[in-house]
């Protein structure tokens, strides 16, 4: 094959008047008619010539030397893809393939968080409990519109070196779009009325539609995990959520059925406001009401209402050292309005609870974050009181 045909990747690469140094090749004159483009193809580093300063334009080339072409107009962007067809095989004795598959693996990303923990407690057999956890996250592309999402943990108790940790697969789901309906499906985290009601995984559908005004529907399985307070047959949730301004409004209904296995259900809905006083200032507030009957539990009837009041400043930013925020809660929650609480003090062994929580949080340097956090509760139906001293660094990467 001459070695002109390969002028027509010039074409391919937007060839127009010359505009680059002059030509190197000492056997193409000025006044040739592919002055121009050989000119732009050597100042692309897509042809060199064969070392002596000569193009050799004339004389035919192998198949090998026509992929090496091939292959450095790919790496330039070059649209030649019937070229890329036809020499398939050079180029990938080249190494071509090698890297078409290194592009392919940019469709996943590994990413992880490894966090470190300790905390002190007034009431707890333990009194206190220190843990690192890792975990890793891939996220796999698997076309423009659907994802998919996997999370593996391991959770290292500090204190009890027993030897029984175990790297458990957590999270698995894919997230999409079907129209104009954001889709959720497999095992992911929910995180329901800002974890005051509950927070952990579980397994299910979601859809959500909406952007200002934006409507969330789920149905699955509360799943049990270290933290869970209750696990349920079957779970329903719908939130609706608006902005106006500053001002942002929403509210919730979450169905609960069979907790624990025990035939007892909870229904509980929730409406809240929050507003934006400037950029970095945020009070909210928030009222739940649940309809679970514990008597058959705990043979007396429980407090089926509750609210809870925040503060929050700034917030500290991975991406940003020197960031911080600060945040203070109170709240006063009956036993029906919560299923698995997403604080870190002990509302979860409490049968409703009252009091408050304040935290604070500073960005070490980048991707390094430090929080702690106090929590002083006592339980809505007994005696029993615990204050918490969480502190804990996360390192993501």
């Amino acid at each position: 094959m001459k070695k002109s045909l390969v002028l027509a990747m010039a074409m391919a690469l937007g060839v127009t008047a010359s505009a680059y140094a002059a030509n190197p090749f000492s056997d193409v004159p000025a006044g040739h008619w592919a002055y121009d483009s050989i000119n732009k193809l050597a100042a692309a580093g897509i042809v060199d010539g064969y070392g002596d300063s000569t193009f050799g334009g004339d004389r035919l080339m192998t198949r090998y030397e026509m992929a090496q072409i091939v292959a450095k107009a790919m790496a330039k962007g070059a649209n030649v893809d019937r070229l890329a067809a036809e020499f398939a095989d050079e180029l990938d004795s080249l190494g071509v393939r090698v890297a078409a598959l290194e592009k392919k693996s940019d469709n996943v990303k590994i990413t992880g968080e490894v966090r470190y923990h300790y905390a002190d407690h007034s009431k707890n057999d333990a009194k206190y409990d220190t843990k690192l956890r890792s975990r890793i996250f891939i996220n796999g592309q698997i076309n423009d519109d659907w994802k998919y999402t996997g999370m593996l943990e391991n959770n290292e108790n500090l204190k009890d070196d027993a030897g029984v940790e175990k790297v458990v697969y957590q999270r698995a789901y894919v997230n999409g779009k079907l129209g104009g309906v954001a889709v959720q499906a497999g095992r992911y985290n929910l995180k329901l009325a800002d974890g005051n009601v509950y927070d952990t995984r579980f397994d299910g559908v979601q859809f959500a539609y909406g952007k200002d005004i934006k409507l969330t529907a789920g149905y699955g399985k509360a799943t049990p995990s270290t933290l869970v307070r209750f696990d349920s047959d079957e779970t329903l949730y719908v939130d609706l959520t608006g902005k106006v301004g500053a001002l942002e409004l929403g509210a919730g209904y979450y169905d609960f059925k069979n907790l624990l296995g025990l035939d007892v259900d909870d229904s509980i809905f929730q409406v809240n406001a929050n507003y934006a006083f400037t950029k970095d200032l945020k009070l909210g507030a928030m009222y739940l009401k649940g309809d679970a009957d514990h008597s058959n539990l705990t043979k007396r009837n429980s407090d089926d209402d509750g609210f809870v009041v925040s503060l929050g400043y700034k917030g500290a930013k991975a991406a940003v050292p020197g960031s911080w925020g600060l945040a203070a809660k109170y709240y006063d929650q009956g036993a029906a309005t919560y299923i698995d609480h997403t604080m870190n003090g002990r509302a979860d062994e409490m049968f409703g609870f009252k009091g408050y929580g304040l935290t604070a949080n500073y960005t070490f340097a980048k991707n390094i974050v430090g929080q702690v956090e106090y929590y002083d509760l006592k339980d809505k139906e007994t005696d029993l009181k615990s204050k918490t001293l969480w502190s804990q660094v996360v390192f993501t990467f």
